[in-house]
């Protein structure tokens, strides 16, 4: 079973009013602010509406996940609200960083631990992240302009840099007591 299923995962597709938001918020500047202060604003939304909305989610109409990894350098858990992108029964998280300059930090920490926590909507799963391939990330971009059109602008903003993708495959590795 993949994670879609385990985490009641769905896209519904955005109104009038949030694609309109969508435009404005993938504009240079007002994707320089989100980057800058939209993970506060989440993790303050979340708390408070229990676990069931954030920003994105509430004005843009977009499946934010939160998103846990472990610190590369740290070894502390993490967690960030991502867009979670369907790829046949699994996710994928794209680490376009808004299309900043600078790859956002959880790319290193899955890098250094694949192992991660994926939550929707009150529902966890323990995943395994995989780096795609090169086509698989070409496939993801096309499957994440029909979630977010702003990803396409950010690849070409960030086309100084790779835009690691991965894909989050449901953890069933066997637990040793």
């Amino acid at each position: 079973m993949g994670a879609l299923r385990e985490l009641g995962f769905e896209v519904k597709p955005a109104n009038a009013l949030q694609r309109m938001v969508q435009a404005v918020t993938s504009t240079p500047p007002m994707a320089w602010l989100f980057s800058k202060t939209l993970y506060q604003q989440d993790k303050a939304l979340f708390k408070v509406s229990g676990g069931r909305l954030t920003v994105p989610a509430l004005l843009a109409g977009l499946p934010v996940v939160m998103f846990t990894t472990t610190g590369a350098k740290t070894g502390k858990r993490r967690t960030m609200p991502l867009l979670g992108i369907p790829v046949g029964e699994d996710l994928a998280v794209i680490g376009s960083n808004y299309g900043q300059k600078n790859t956002p930090g959880w790319v290193y920490n899955l890098e250094a631990d694949p192992s991660a926590t994926v939550g929707y909507r009150g529902r966890s799963v323990e995943v395994v992240a995989r780096r795609a391939t090169e086509a698989e990330t070409d496939q993801v971009f096309d499957l994440a302009r029909g979630v977010y059109p702003g990803f396409a602008k950010y690849r070409m903003r960030a086309d100084h840099r790779v835009i690691r993708v991965f894909v989050l495959e449901t953890d069933t590795r066997e637990v040793s007591l």
